[in-house]
């Protein structure tokens, strides 16, 4: 039961650190928003590198939050129906849906991301707009951001597990 405590406490504790470092990006990508409106808008003098900037850090935050979210239970569900099961069967169902439903896909987008990001780095791929900014730092978020979401998957299940065990909900 420790050895199960440890790994969801380690798990939890590098999403809510990793989580909590790309919820700083939101203060960068703000100042960025607000200087291109100010020297498009008001100075006429727009810039060609902000929006791709723009777009790659906001591309960053969502991904890279992603686990954080799931640590927080930040994700949508609807919870009509299994609000009114039994804790032991909520957990049960949980864990079910987590091996059909999230580790599929999840492990899928992984295992694809990582030779997206391989093909990129070897080739050094740039954007095809004029700023030409280099793709392949944004295209490595992808599969660490889901491998992220994969442990935090694993954290989560285990949790479910613990409730199977104990009887109760695990509490950090």
């Amino acid at each position: 039961m420790k050895l199960l405590r440890g790994i969801i406490k380690s798990i939890d504790t590098l999403n809510n650190f990793i989580g909590k470092v790309g919820a700083w990006s939101v203060i960068l990508l703000t100042f960025l928003v607000v200087y291109e409106v100010i020297s498009r808008r008001f100075l006429g003098a727009p810039t060609i590198w902000t929006y791709e900037t723009i777009t790659m850090i906001y591309g960053f935050h969502f991904m890279i939050v992603a686990a954080y979210a799931l640590v927080h239970k930040s994700m949508v569900s609807v919870d009509i129906l299994y609000e009114k099961l039994p804790l032991k069967k909520q957990a049960t169902l949980d864990i079910v849906t987590y091996c059909i439903l999230f580790f599929p896909f999840v492990i899928s987008i992984f295992y694809v991301s990582i030779g997206y990001a391989q093909y990129s780095w070897s080739t050094k791929e740039v954007s095809t707009s004029l700023f030409a900014p280099p793709l392949y730092p944004i295209k490595t978020i992808i599969p660490i951001a889901f491998g992220l979401l994969m442990l935090q998957g694993i954290s989560e299940v285990l949790k479910r597990v613990y409730i199977l065990i104990k009887g109760e909900r695990y509490e950090s």
